[in-house]
């Protein structure tokens, strides 16, 4: 698909599209929500997502293989960070080990490029890249490894894990972290990450994101973030800023992505926000306050373009450093 307005990468890549829910996390889920409205009627998304009345946007448990897109990141000259199935899931329980060989085939000819792969299904993901095989030297005239190869195929050539792919799960509770966070320490990958998004619990992941660990075998990336769209929840500002003291304990890059739908505000912020010719005054709705600092914080509805990613009056845009 190319150009993307996710913060965190420059461009997808959908070689898969469709998914299944499997966690919390996927309820207010934005890729069913644009498969099951604006992308409803192409090919590649039709009967893919349908609105339902009670809960909104859902997947059909439809997912589909998109060979035509493989090659796409070899056509992008310009060195780019490209999140792998923004779309779907790639490490879905429908798509063949055949399918991901082809996928990682690309990511390891397109080694100029950085891939960040990003699923639920972290077991899946553990099995499959830990099966892969490394194996170079064998040549035949059709380019395909020798008869009785009990492997993926030729898919790294001399080194694995492959340097340009990172991998991530997504963790938007304690209960998913405790679950998805070991399985992703026991995959070979040169950067390991996290997506805290949507951030639906305070989160403790001081045994994963640990500075006393060697750097191959603990997480080196965490993003963070709240929930758009029509039944988005809020996120408490604590449960971010301990993610971020988190992350500086231990020298981990921190990503904030977003507010999302929802932000923390006193009267006097919201009323400064909204008093500009540019922000028209919406329907207020309110949630849950609290105290912070002698003042009462309400949450108000103001939308993820209003609410913003400033957090403690500055952005988080850190990423890994690799060699």
């Amino acid at each position: 698909m190319g150009k993307t307005s996710i913060e965190w990468t420059d461009a997808s890549w959908n070689p898969v599209v469709g998914c299944t829910e499997v966690s919390p996390g996927c309820a207010n889920c934005y890729a069913a929500r644009l498969a099951a409205t604006r992308l409803r009627h192409t090919s590649q998304y039709k009967n893919l997502a349908r609105n339902s009345a009670q809960a909104g946007p859902r997947w059909t448990a439809q997912v589909r293989f998109l060979p035509d897109r493989l090659e796409e990141p070899l056509h992008w000259r310009k060195p780019r960070r490209i999140f792998v199935c923004d779309m779907g899931d790639l490490f879905h329980e429908s798509v063949p080990d055949e399918f991901l060989a082809s996928v990682f085939r690309i990511m390891s000819r397109a080694s100029h490029h950085t891939f960040q792969v990003l699923t639920k299904r972290a077991a899946r993901m553990k099995q499959f890249v830990s099966s892969v095989k490394e194996w170079e030297g064998f040549h035949t005239h059709n380019g395909e490894p020798p008869k009785g190869y009990g492997g993926h195929g030729q898919i790294v050539g001399s080194q694995w894990p492959l340097p340009n792919v990172w991998l991530g799960v997504s963790v938007e509770n304690q209960h998913f972290a405790e679950e998805r966070i070991p399985l992703l320490l026991g995959t070979p990958a040169v950067v390991r990450f996290l997506s805290c998004e949507p951030l639906l619990s305070d989160l403790n992941l001081r045994m994963w994101v640990n500075p006393n660990r060697m750097p191959m075998y603990t997480v080196r990336w965490v993003i963070a973030g709240g929930e758009s769209g029509l039944n988005a929840r809020p996120m408490q500002p604590d449960w971010v800023r301990s993610l971020r003291d988190q992350c500086i304990a231990a020298a981990v890059p921190f990503f904030f992505k977003q507010w999302g739908e929802w932000a923390p505000l006193t009267d006097a912020e919201y009323k400064i926000l909204m008093n500009t010719e540019e922000h028209k005054i919406p329907l207020r709705v309110r949630h849950t306050s609290y105290l912070q600092n002698g003042q009462t914080i309400c949450w108000e509805r103001i939308g993820k373009k209003k609410a913003g990613r400033l957090l403690d009056g500055r952005e988080w845009n850190e990423f890994p450093v690799t060699a």
